[in-house]
C-alpha cells in the first residue's frame, strides 16, 4: 500500500509566491500586460498602503471586457474587479480551498498572512500536479487489479 503524504498547503501549493497587483484606477490594458509579462492568470487590486479591495481574472478580462466590447486602454480595473474577494490563510489545505472554489465558482483565492499581509493567489491550476499523479497512481493500480484478475 502506498504511504500517504501529508496534504498540502494552499502556500506550499502556489506557483507564483508574490503579490502581482495594480491599483484600481490602472486599466484592463495594464492588467492583462503585467499578466502576460508575469505568466499569471490574476492580478490583486490594491489600494495604500497595501489594501486588497479586489481582483481580476484573466476570465473576468474576456468576460467583462473583450465580450462586451468595451475599450481595453481605458476600462479601469474598479469597473470589472470582483469586490472584496474570499480569503484563505497560508496553512489551508489544498482540499478544502478546492471546496470553496467549487462551491462559490471561484478559480482564484487570495492568500492572506499573518496582519493581512497578501502573499499571492492560489488558483485551480495550483491544485493539479498532486491530484493528477493521485489519479494515475489509482489508474495504475487499476489496470494491475484488472491484469491480476484476467
Amino acid at each position: 500500500m502506498a504511504e500517504t503524504k501529508p496534504e498540502r498547503t494552499v502556500f506550499q501549493s502556489m506557483s507564483h509566491k508574490h503579490v502581482v497587483g495594480l491599483g484600481p484606477q490602472a486599466t484592463a490594458y495594464e492588467a492583462a500586460c503585467l499578466m502576460t509579462g508575469g505568466n499569471t492568470t490574476s492580478v490583486l487590486i490594491t489600494e495604500p498602503p497595501c489594501s486588497l479591495v479586489g481582483i481580476v481574472t484573466e476570465r473576468d478580462l474576456m468576460t467583462r471586457v473583450v465580450a462586451k466590447a468595451k475599450d481595453p486602454q481605458t476600462t479601469r480595473l474598479a469597473e470589472i474587479m470582483t469586490p472584496n474577494p474570499l480569503c484563505v490563510p497560508p496553512e489551508k489545505p489544498v482540499s478544502e480551498a478546492v471546496l470553496i472554489m467549487l462551491e462559490r465558482g471561484f478559480r482564484h483565492l487570495p492568500v492572506m498572512g499573518p496582519g493581512d499581509k497578501l502573499l499571492g493567489v492560489f488558483s485551480a491550476r495550483d491544485a493539479l500536479p498532486r491530484e493528477i499523479d493521485s489519479a494515475l497512481t489509482l489508474a495504475e493500480f487499476r489496470e494491475q487489479v484488472n491484469d491480476a484478475l484476467g
